[in-house]
């Protein structure tokens, strides 16, 4: 009887295996085809596009593209993936376009500045820190909301809620340089993804 356990616990993991495999293989296919390429760096000018979906893991099934010619993919740093189509050199040639996504199917797809992704790190090509802008660390980021409970041993935690449907949890309102030098101390915390963030884009979606 325990042999059985055995070789069904084995199979269950085998099985696991190969679906991820088979997902990882068929979009690397997608990206091989260029039907998505994956982004490393943002603009260093403004890249106005129309984002269809952020994820938190990478898109699994790929005929959720099929109706797409090329899409571009960023691994953000609050831990999303996401997918936009198109490049403007303005937001009204983005606008223009929204409504043709949207009658495809991508009902939440909306206009962003892929300029402002933040990849990661803010030493990103052609970031200058503003003097005159206040800055924040972002703990996290999530789906749904959360209780500010969860963040133990930090105080004063705020809580945005983007056009990208997505709760965003940051803390402080500093200069970049003292953001910086905060960053180390919340790290120290257990919060390794933390990162500087520009706070003045996130104010307006505060949550009281």
């Amino acid at each position: 009887m325990k042999t059985n356990y055995i070789l069904a616990f084995l199979l269950v993991i085998f099985l696991t295996g190969v679906q991820a495999q088979q997902r990882k293989d068929k979009l690397a296919a997608l990206r091989t085809s260029k039907n998505i390429v994956s982004v490393t760096s943002v603009p260093t000018t403004d890249d106005y596009a129309i984002q269809i979906i952020a994820l938190r893991e990478p898109a699994g099934e790929p005929s959720f593209f099929k109706n797409i010619e090329q899409a571009r993919e960023f691994a953000c740093a609050d831990g999303y993936m996401r997918y936009t189509v198109g490049s403007f050199t303005t937001y009204a040639k983005a606008k223009s376009e929204l409504s043709y996504f949207k009658d495809l199917g991508y009902t939440q797809a909306f206009v962003v500045n892929t300029a402002k992704y933040n990849l990661g790190n803010n030493a990103r090509r052609g970031f200058v820190p503003d003097p005159n802008k206040h800055y924040t660390v972002q703990l996290s980021a999530f789906r749904f909301p959360v209780y500010l409970t969860f963040f133990k041993g930090v105080e004063g935690v705020m809580e945005f809620y983007l056009k990208d449907r997505i709760y965003r949890y940051t803390v402080g309102s500093y200069s970049y340089e003292a953001a910086v030098a905060q960053l180390a101390n919340i790290k120290a915390k257990g919060f390794k993804d933390a990162y500087v963030t520009e706070l003045d884009a996130y104010l307006p979606y505060q949550i009281e």
